[in-house]
């Protein structure tokens, strides 16, 4: 499971408990400036993700790390009808899928704070 918190100009994500070292990495932070939008992604979290380039995969039961297919993604799901999707632009990932407590409240939240941030707005890129 994630924790994601905006602060000022930046999202940042910090992987809770044992994920930090299923996912090999303990938190990533982005410059609000490179936060497309975020979406709830029960889909997005299932299925083949690509090559595991460093991170975990057991079916049903965890997918942590990088994986690319034909882009890099990060995930961070034990249970996917709790994982949204945050798609960045000029970030080596293009999307983090993580699994987090309260998913339509974190999609409201990051989508306002995009909103809200100077330069952006809805519909802009």
């Amino acid at each position: 499971m994630a924790r994601i918190e905006i602060d000022g100009d930046s999202l940042r994500v910090d992987m809770v408990g044992l994920d930090k070292v299923l996912a090999l990495k303990s938190s990533i932070e982005i410059s609000l400036d490179h936060v497309r939008s975020a979406e709830l992604a029960p889909e997005a979290a299932r299925g083949y993700h690509g090559l595991r380039l460093p991170g975990t995969y057991l079916p049903g039961v965890i997918t942590a790390g990088s994986f690319f297919n034909g882009q890099w993604l990060f995930f961070d799901v034990h249970d996917a009808s709790k994982a949204v999707k945050i798609d960045l632009d000029h970030e080596h990932y293009a999307a983090l899928i993580v699994e987090v407590p309260d998913p339509e409240t974190t999609v409201t939240a990051v989508n306002a704070a995009i909103a809200a941030h100077p330069g952006r707005g809805p519909g802009l890129p």
